[in-house]
């Protein structure tokens, strides 16, 4: 096989699955587990957003406003297990910085569901509009 036939296919196997990532993008605020759903905070609660390739995290007091906890970087996806890797951070989740979190993922309408791939970040979130 050409050595460039090679590097096409490395460079298509990183590539994530198109159709998820469109139905990624964009706000997301946690309302539960898998097993405990429940509604859409009136005010605060924890935020996550994803563009194509980036993600963030964002949590805040919902009386005072301050930031309790952000940290975010880039994400990977093969097929519908997603990689983050965690970038940045403040001081909370500082020891967060250089770990990659993997998940099995699913999008359906306006719901996010990711399950742990050996960490307990089992989480349901539901898309702001």
């Amino acid at each position: 096989m050409p050595w460039t036939a090679i590097i096409a296919d490395e460079k298509k196997a990183e590539e994530p699955a198109p159709g998820l990532v469109k139905a990624l993008v964009g706000t997301w605020v946690l309302v539960g587990t898998p097993d405990q759903v429940g509604e859409i905070p009136a005010s605060g609660g924890r935020l996550k957003f994803f563009t194509g390739k980036h993600w963030n995290i964002t949590q805040a007091d919902p009386i005072t406003g301050v930031v309790v906890f952000h940290h975010g970087g880039t994400y990977t996806l093969d097929g519908n297990t997603m990689a983050e890797t965690i970038e940045y951070a403040n001081d909370n989740t500082a020891s967060y910085i250089k770990k990659v979190h993997k998940f099995k993922i699913k999008v359906e309408g306006d719901t996010y569901t990711q399950t742990g791939i050996g960490n307990d970040f089992n989480e349901v979130w539901k898309r702001l509009k």
